[in-house]
């Protein structure tokens, strides 16, 4: 008896380790993930935009053809095309990726196998008969692992009937995921919107738009900020749309699930999951226009000055240095002028001779004077007759 309970207790002790190897491996995986997507935002596009253009090149240019030099028009033209391209392809395998996320995690219908719109009998009777196939009385307690694995399997297949019967559980599970399986408190469906709103979406919308007003207040990364606010707006209309209405948004059913029931083979998504793949579409967007930025030509800077109240200071504070100074010269010529102050001949000879030193060693020291004096002395001596020069 003792020992059937010392090894129930090492089971559960092990149960609990395992539980909690994989809750840690997930989360060390989603920031492994995310810090890899985002550094591959950094280097990746730049690096494989290199790569592209000297296949480019070779693919393009004749063996013996100059190719275009780095820096030259040409080169930076067809590079300008290249990394565009690459970003664009970039941006849309993201968008595959955070779908392929979404579509491994899957979800309680899945897991049910059962779409949607299946009602509450269907889902009863669709647990029994998984329960009678998968309950973990049927496997050897031998094969601890394997008896643990249909444990978990059985516990998660309990969580989806029960959350899927109860219609107000299943109304915040469509809306926010298996979060709300946390939320024990919760039990009218106002009560899941406010912990939702308080856990989810309020910190996610301030912080990105605390951070996009700091972007614009620095005056960095200015390109593209219309269509960041924009985008912003059009997320936070959708989450609020999808979270607040007893039905699912027509987007998802008339648009995004039949595309890719037809083209895809895709299993329905439920509105968390078209949240999640809008949040992560919008994020990679911000990404991808601060990367095609620098990409488009700028506009040449206009010459738009505007006045401060310093500046003003500053030009009123030159204008009375220069009257000063203008005062200051003024004073300082009638003081070289006034030995001659009262003799209107002296003043007058005294310009006749400045001007003349201004004639004899300005003007005519002057090389095209000189020799537009010199091509006139010659053509007078060539028209003097012979025995007027003897």
């Amino acid at each position: 008896m003792v020992e059937a309970q010392d090894r129930s207790n090492k089971s559960k002790l092990l149960r609990s380790l395992r539980s909690l190897f994989y809750i840690v491996y997930d989360d060390t995986k989603k920031m492994s993930s995310a810090i890899l997507s985002y550094a591959g935002w950094a280097f990746l596009p730049g690096l494989v935009t290199g790569w592209l253009q000297s296949i480019y090149y070779g693919i393009t240019i004749r063996a013996g053809e100059p190719k275009p030099q780095p820096g030259s028009p040409r080169y930076q033209k067809h590079r300008r095309a290249i990394h565009m391209t690459v970003i664009i392809a970039y941006l849309l395998y993201t968008l595959y990726e955070a779908d392929y996320w979404v579509r491994q995690k899957g979800d309680f219908y899945q897991d049910l196998g059962l779409s949607p719109e299946a009602g509450e009998k269907a889902i009863k009777s669709r647990f029994r008969r998984l329960a009678a196939l998968y309950h973990p009385d049927k496997i050897s307690t031998e094969d601890a692992v394997a008896h643990s694995a249909a444990e978990a399997y059985f516990v998660n297949l309990k969580s989806a009937q029960d959350t899927l019967s109860d219609p107000v559980k299943r109304f915040a599970y469509e809306r926010f995921g298996p979060d709300v399986l946390k939320w024990q408190h919760c039990k009218t469906i106002r009560d899941y919107l406010v912990t939702g709103v308080q856990t989810s979406s309020l910190p996610l919308y301030a912080g990105s738009g605390f951070f996009l007003g700091i972007l614009s207040f620095t005056s960095y990364l200015q390109w593209g900020r219309f269509w960041r606010y924009l985008a912003l707006a059009s997320l936070f209309i959708l989450e609020y749309h999808t979270i607040t209405r007893p039905y699912y948004p027509p987007i998802l059913t008339k648009v995004f699930n039949p595309f890719l029931r037809t083209f895809t083979g895709h299993a329905p998504l439920v509105p968390f999951q078209l949240v999640v793949l809008a949040r992560k579409a919008t994020f990679t967007l911000f990404i991808a226009f601060s990367q095609l930025g620098g990409l488009f030509p700028q506009p040449p800077p206009t010459s738009t000055t505007t006045s401060t109240p310093h500046d003003l200071q500053q030009l009123a504070r030159l204008e009375g240095i220069a009257k000063t100074t203008e005062v200051e010269a003024s004073r300082l010529i009638a003081l070289d002028m006034a030995p001659f102050s009262g003799d209107g001949g002296g003043q007058k000879e005294l310009r006749g001779r400045v001007k003349e030193w201004l004639v004899n060693n300005t003007i005519r020291n002057d090389p095209e004077v000189r020799d537009a004096m010199g091509r006139a002395m010659g053509k007078r001596r060539l028209g003097t007759p012979a025995g007027a020069r003897q």
